[in-house]
């Protein structure tokens, strides 16, 4: 269930806030004077919902790209392809 508390609990009450927001699942939405005017949560939630994100728009980007060329890659070729990237990037961090 989604958390609503007004924004002068954060400052009044910050370790039951931060255990809070850390604890569960959905972020809580902060009110001033009655109205939404914040949310807050974890950096667990605020990384999973970036890396959601972040993958959403690589497979948009990916459907995009197969709508213009109709160009499909097999497993083998995928994978080659992969180990080909990684030991590049490997190779450029040393």
């Amino acid at each position: 269930m989604q958390s609503i508390r007004p924004i002068s609990d954060l400052r009044n009450n910050y370790a039951e806030i931060s255990q809070t927001v850390k604890e569960s699942s959905e972020p809580m939405i902060l009110t001033k004077n009655g109205y939404a005017d914040m949310v807050l949560m974890s950096i667990e939630q605020f990384e999973a919902r970036e890396y959601k994100n972040e993958m959403h728009k690589k497979i948009l980007a990916s459907e995009a790209q197969f709508q213009k060329t109709r160009k499909t890659y097999t497993v083998a070729e995928v994978t080659e392809r992969m180990i080909a990237n990684i030991k590049k990037r490997d190779t450029a961090n040393v």
